[in-house]
């Protein structure tokens, strides 16, 4: 079994949800996690959708999406970060999870408004406004993250 760092936990499972913890022989986990992937990932049709926005086609992309499954994908592709970043972390590290929880309600709620969202006369759609909303569901879960650690300490 291999021992993978934090940072290349999280990257291969940014790559595709599964990888880090078939790397560290956690077999029946990542092949959920691989399985989960390509189920909501097809009944979505989120590589079309994709596709479509990194062309600048929004509406088609809008037009391919199915939301309902679609609203699986960020939690399920960050608890797979998590868990990998988790194997690899010390045991001593704490909320730890706070980041990768608050970027997946963001990225969520993004993905649930992203037809209504223009920004600066531009339309991000389902696929970037959901990218953007990371930013602030790291920044919030990090800054709670300090803030529960420093209280720890005290």
């Amino acid at each position: 079994m291999k021992k993978l760092s934090k940072l290349e936990a999280v990257l291969w499972n940014i790559a595709f949800p599964g990888f880090s913890q078939l790397l560290t022989g956690h077999y029946i986990k990542g092949l959920l996690f691989v399985g989960l992937e390509f189920v909501m990932n097809g009944k979505s049709r989120f590589n079309q959708a994709i596709m479509y926005s990194f062309l600048g086609e929004i509406e088609m992309a809008e037009a391919v999406i199915n939301y309902q499954w679609l609203m699986f994908y960020p939690c399920v592709y960050m608890f797979s970060m998590w868990d990998g970043y988790r194997q690899a972390m010390p045991a001593d590290e704490k909320y730890s999870f706070l980041p990768f929880v608050f970027c997946a309600y963001f990225v969520t709620v993004g993905l649930m408004i992203s037809p209504k969202v223009t920004i600066f006369h531009i339309h991000p759609g389902p696929v970037f406004l959901p990218m953007l909303f990371l930013i602030p569901g790291l920044l919030i879960g990090f800054m709670i993250k300090f803030i529960l650690s420093k209280k720890a300490l005290e």
